[in-house]
């Protein structure tokens, strides 16, 4: 037999931040034989169970493959920190709050593994670096680390243009440093992309949950394509993390670049989200997406 240690650690000295949980073993004293056989019968199970693994992950994807395809899609980033499971239940808390967003494609993106400044260079999952906490207005920008995200939203977009959802029907969101990139990815002018003869739709909306506008030195216009874009913008009035100023200062610089459809609210809270929130997010993203469309053509699949 094997006893089992669980070693747990934090990956940063905030106490918000998750735990991770590694596996250690040792075997008992055993004479040679049975540990010969001990471990032949441990590798007969490792075998079984990736066999088990493949098996299952053939049977998802071409379940998948019949799976009809949605009519709109929400890309939406994690925080600091974080993970794509950390907001995976949008998926199921949101068409329970708006039953059209049933047909909406979620997709969580995994952020890379960076070395972040305010935590002596410790790595960990993020967006871009951060050099200053708590966040606030003025602070530097890791323009490099942002606007690679933001490269690496744009491929998101793109896969599900070639899937078959248009882009008119694709939203983008995200939670504090998700929140920012959402922002980047739909309003920054780089004024390096080359022209087009062709004008592409905008994309069909943007959530900030508890973020802030970056880069904001360089917004004095915003991207033509997705001007029009409407933005939904929640923030807690008790944020001690992205400080809510932030709020104030974002919507008063897309508002004098150009952006009209503002949608922002702030919440009795901290750096978190609500049930208010939500529901507000919900309905956001419902008449974003669907507006005045036939519910009776919106109804899940069964």
């Amino acid at each position: 037999t094997f006893r089992f240690a669980a070693i747990t650690r934090r990956k940063s000295e905030n106490k918000n931040m998750p735990l991770t949980r590694h596996y250690c073993c040792k075997p008992f004293c055993l004479s040679p034989l049975r540990r010969f056989l001990l471990i032949s019968f441990c590798f007969s199970l490792t075998v079984c169970h990736s066999l088990s693994i493949i098996m299952s992950s053939a049977a998802v994807a071409a379940a998948g493959a019949t799976t009809t395809k949605k009519a709109a899609a929400l890309i939406f980033l994690h925080g600091l920190g974080d993970g794509p499971s950390g907001w995976s239940m949008l998926q199921h808390q949101l068409p329970a709050l708006k039953p059209r967003l049933a047909q909406v494609q979620y997709v969580f993106p995994q952020s890379p593994e960076i070395p972040l400044s305010i935590n002596g260079g410790m790595v960990m999952p993020g967006w871009f670096d951060l050099y200053e906490w708590p966040i606030q207005v003025g602070d530097p920008d890791d323009k490099k680390g942002k606007l690679a995200a933001v490269a690496q939203m744009e491929r998101e977009i793109e896969k599900l243009v070639t899937q078959g959802i248009p882009r008119n029907k694709i939203a983008i969101g995200g939670f504090s440093q998700g929140g920012a990139i959402a922002l980047l990815t739909t309003y920054y002018n780089s004024n390096t992309a080359p022209q087009q003869e062709h004008q592409t739709p905008p994309l069909a909306a943007c959530i900030s949950l508890s973020g802030w506008l970056t880069l904001t030195n360089e917004f004095k216009s915003v991207n033509a394509q997705n001007k029009d874009t409407p933005l939904f913008w929640g923030h807690g009035e008790y944020d001690d993390k992205v400080l809510f100023g932030q709020q104030k200062h974002g919507i008063e610089t897309l508002s004098n670049a150009g952006v009209d459809n503002l949608q922002f609210q702030s919440y009795p809270m901290g750096h978190e989200s609500c049930s208010e929130e939500m529901q507000g997010f919900a309905e956001f993203l419902d008449e974003s997406l669907f507006g005045g469309e036939d519910q009776k053509q919106q109804q899940p699949d069964l």
